[in-house]
């Protein structure tokens, strides 16, 4: 086995190995892996990748493929507007039905 990387906490680890995993790679995790104190900074949490001497390089193909992926994906802002704006916008739509529908009944009793 043949250390490919080192990732802080073991959060990071378990996806690390799970995206190996997904693509046949067999990974085994060393260091502070589901340890009792959870550390996520520090050279206390860090957890060391090992894969098989024969698999090492599709595994950092894999690690790279990874990095391009998250680089060239869409910023968020792109996604459209959030859930917050569009419940905004549709308080805003009522109230100015509102308003349309009530102006012509307060000329009406007006005059």
């Amino acid at each position: 086995m043949t250390r490919l990387t080192s990732v802080s906490g073991s959060f990071s680890a378990h996806l690390v190995a799970a995206r190996l995993h997904s693509e046949g790679i067999d990974v085994r995790l060393r260091g502070a892996v589901d340890g009792p104190y959870h550390l996520t900074v520090g050279d206390m949490a860090r957890v060391d990748v090992f894969v098989p001497d024969d698999q090492l390089d599709d595994a950092r193909l894999v690690m790279l493929a990874t990095e391009v992926d998250q680089v060239l994906a869409a910023p968020r802002e792109w996604a459209g507007p959030t859930a917050r704006a569009r419940r905004w916008l549709r308080w805003v739509a009522l109230a100015l039905l509102v308003m349309a529908v009530t102006a012509p009944l307060l000329r009406l009793v007006a005059g």
